[in-house]
């Protein structure tokens, strides 16, 4: 794949054999995001685990200090006096089983994250299929199922992000945008990668950061010194 020239200058600004401090890939990601639009920031935490096995498996949710600066549409399935606390809360759409066949049969995807209660668990399992493979399940590990739905949707508002790992044991998750200082991006780096550190799994062996890369959208990877993040 042939790369533009602004790729391509970006890309000088970086080498690749070095493995940079926070401060400095922070700094170069910002420099080398210059598309049109404001670059998303992102980062790919390469785990030392084998995610195949139940007990090496590294899921959760961190609220980012300075959010992700996307904002997020929320959908809460609940029922009873819940459906007004959720819609209080600032809950983008709620409901129950009336959504399935729109979800399922429409295609409806208006929203970004899923909170259920768990007595609408039955419900929601119906819809494993469709939400399963875009990682919309609602999970308690994430606090996306949950009677407390006032906090998820509070919390998910404020710059919660869930992260987990996927088949080739890497977490993929946004850190921010290009358009936040260099201190909103560190203090959201380091409040992600704190939460994943915490959550290493007790049977994992080894070396548990393998490599972290920060990147912008349409940006070249920072390699980053995963000797100094532990």
């Amino acid at each position: 794949m042939k790369s533009g020239k602004k790729y391509q200058d970006a890309a000088k600004l970086i080498d690749r054999s070095v493995q940079y401090d926070v401060a400095e890939a922070v700094s170069l990601v910002k420099k080398s995001a210059t598309a049109k639009f404001d670059e998303t920031v992102e980062l790919h935490i390469r785990l030392g685990v084998d995610g195949r096995h139940a007990d090496q498996q590294v899921r959760g949710a961190v609220v980012l200090p300075h959010g992700t600066g996307k904002k997020v549409r929320v959908l809460v399935f609940a029922k009873g006096d819940k459906v007004a606390e959720a819609q209080a809360a600032g809950a983008d759409y709620v409901g129950g089983d009336e959504l399935i066949p729109k979800i399922q049969n429409e295609g409806w995807f208006e929203f970004d994250v899923v909170v259920a209660t768990p007595d609408m668990m039955g419900v929601v399992g119906r819809l494993g299929r469709v939400l399963g493979p875009k990682g919309l399940m609602p999970n308690p590990k994430a606090g996306t199922v949950t009677m407390d739905v006032t906090k998820a949707v509070n919390d998910i508002k404020a710059g919660k992000i869930e992260y987990r790992l996927d088949k080739t044991n890497i977490i993929h998750c946004p850190v921010g945008k290009a358009s936040f200082t260099e201190e909103q991006l560190a203090d959201n780096f380091q409040a992600l990668m704190g939460a994943i550190i915490k959550a290493k799994p007790a049977s994992a062996k080894g070396q548990y950061l393998k490599s972290v890369t920060m990147t912008s959208t349409m940006g070249p990877g920072v390699k980053l010194n995963t000797a100094k993040l532990m």
